[in-house]
């Protein structure tokens, strides 16, 4: 193996070992992990980056194109997609970014290591876990899916469409979450190229497969609404099976094999993405919250305006999954090999990547607000509202970006509990302050600056936290699968 770069040697020597011998001997037969323990930092990240954020490219343009076929069947169809889709979202994001994350952190871990074994029955378990809560939200999407929909408003023909939109996605979702466990394994070796080229493909594929589903040309039967979810079901069918192929042919270095469900590789994924499903439940009721603060209290006309506005966010998420998705596996691989300083190292250069990317998005955004604006609508009074919250909130994306970005990063860490009470201030802030805000002077200003102050403490609360050397403190009890990983406890 060619020898470490200084700086390496450094950081392994700033956590009071050297790098165990089993990993540097499964380094020395593995480019791609000799590359996360010993590459240079940005651009070995940037390398891992790109497919994720062709990646998530994909997906946001499949699922616009899905939209706009579904709105050709009239505004109930519309309607009733746009009610399930934010609970697609957060079963997407509680699959791939919260227990996906502990799958990639526990796998890269144990390969950083040089337990090639035990990643072997992660990628099992991983397997295991995500098919068993896949098929428990897909019991109670199907048990209480109606119940939700008749809370959200929806009635008659909205319903009936949300209902055959979403019974359709329920029999898939064990699908989606068997696929994003088997992508997560493949990227927690360093592989980012694989599951971006399957997920990739499948959303490509979905273009033309929706439409012939749902409008049925020559002798296919038109599905309707149902037929966009078939289409669905399909993609993460079509993609489940070639990622368990790769995984279980041995050409992924964590390899899929049958054995025995024991509880310490569960527990060892659990442990991270067990917690961390509570990110997405905290940043979908954050928008939720506010959401419906701003209709309560100033119109129709400052919803439309806030609730347009808000969206831009969605676009920052995928660009923080993108960088966020190889700093799981690279900060992961590297505290397992007893690199701590190059792992945090690797953790700021990602998330400095994040916040720069984020901060262009919103000052553009804050300094041409209706570029954005006017693709939704041209009502003056919703322009207005919709301004007024990019030209406030704006120019503060970047520590959303810094932050959400940096909680992947704490993934590959296993250090979660910064990053999540970052979460909650934001929250308690944006709907907290925002509800006196306007309960008491109605002023959307003022309501406005509270989720500006609360983007801007969650980003800072989490690099504080990260910068400070949080995950290798005195108290941290930093175990995998039952082994503590190496080096003494920091005094």
């Amino acid at each position: 193996m060619p020898p470490a770069r200084p700086e390496d040697a450094g950081s392994a020597g700033s956590a009071g070992s050297s790098e165990p011998p089993a990993a540097t001997a499964s380094a020395a037969h593995s480019p791609r992990l000799h590359a996360m323990l010993h590459g240079r930092v940005a651009p070995t990240l940037l390398r891992l980056a790109w497919p994720n954020l062709l990646m998530m490219l994909a997906q946001s343009g499949a699922a616009l194109m899905e939209t706009w076929f579904i709105s050709r069947l009239g505004g109930h169809a519309l309607a009733g997609a746009a009610l399930v889709t934010p609970v697609l979202m957060l079963m997407q994001n509680m699959s791939q970014g919260a227990m996906g994350g502990g799958i990639s952190a526990a796998v890269a871990r144990a390969l950083g290591a040089g337990r090639r074994d035990e990643a072997d029955r992660l990628v099992l378990h991983a397997v295991a876990l995500n098919a068993a809560l896949g098929l428990a939200c897909a019991l109670m999407l199907a048990s209480f899916g109606e119940r939700l929909y008749r809370a959200m408003g929806a009635h008659g023909p909205v319903l009936d469409a949300a209902l055959a939109y979403s019974d359709v996605l329920a029999g898939g979702l064990a699908l989606m979450w068997i696929m994003n466990a088997l992508a997560s394994a493949v990227r927690g070796t360093g592989n980012m190229v694989v599951p971006g080229l399957v997920i990739c493909g499948g959303a490509v594929l979905l273009v033309p497969l929706s439409p012939c589903l749902i409008f049925g040309p020559g002798p296919l039967p038109a599905l309707g609404i149902a037929g966009a979810a078939w289409a669905m079901v399909g993609y993460y069918a079509a993609g489940a099976a070639i990622l368990l192929w790769y995984c279980a042919s041995g050409r992924n270095p964590a390899r899929l094999r049958p054995g025995a469900l024991q509880w310490a590789p569960a527990r060892s994924i659990l442990a991270v993405g067990g917690l961390a499903t509570v990110n997405p439940l905290l940043t979908n009721g954050l928008i939720a919250a506010t959401t419906a603060l701003v209709g309560a209290y100033a119109g129709t006309a400052a919803l439309a305006g806030y609730g347009t506005a808000a969206r831009l966010e969605y676009l920052v998420i995928p660009v923080c999954f993108g960088i966020g998705a190889p700093l799981v596996a690279l900060v992961g691989a590297n505290i397992g090999a007893g690199q701590q300083a190059r792992a945090l190292r690797i953790a700021l250069t990602g998330g400095a990547m994040a916040f720069a990317i984020a901060e262009a998005i919103g000052l553009a955004a804050a300094l041409w607000p209706h570029a954005w604006l006017g693709l939704f609508d041209d009502d003056p009074a919703m322009l207005q509202a919709g301004a007024a919250y990019l030209r406030t909130v704006g120019p503060l994306y970047g520590f959303f970006g810094l932050g959400f970005t940096l909680y992947f990063a704490s993934q590959g860490a296993g250090r979660l509990k910064w990053p999540l009470l970052a979460g909650f201030v934001r929250l308690a802030v944006a709907a907290g302050a925002g509800w006196l805000a306007l309960r008491l002077g109605g002023s959307l200003a003022a309501f406005f600056a509270a989720s500006a102050l609360a983007m801007f403490l969650y980003g800072a609360i989490v690099l504080a936290a990260v910068a400070s050397g949080s995950w290798f403190g005195p108290d941290a009890r930093r175990y995998h699968g039952g082994h503590r990983l190496p080096g003494p406890r920091p005094p």
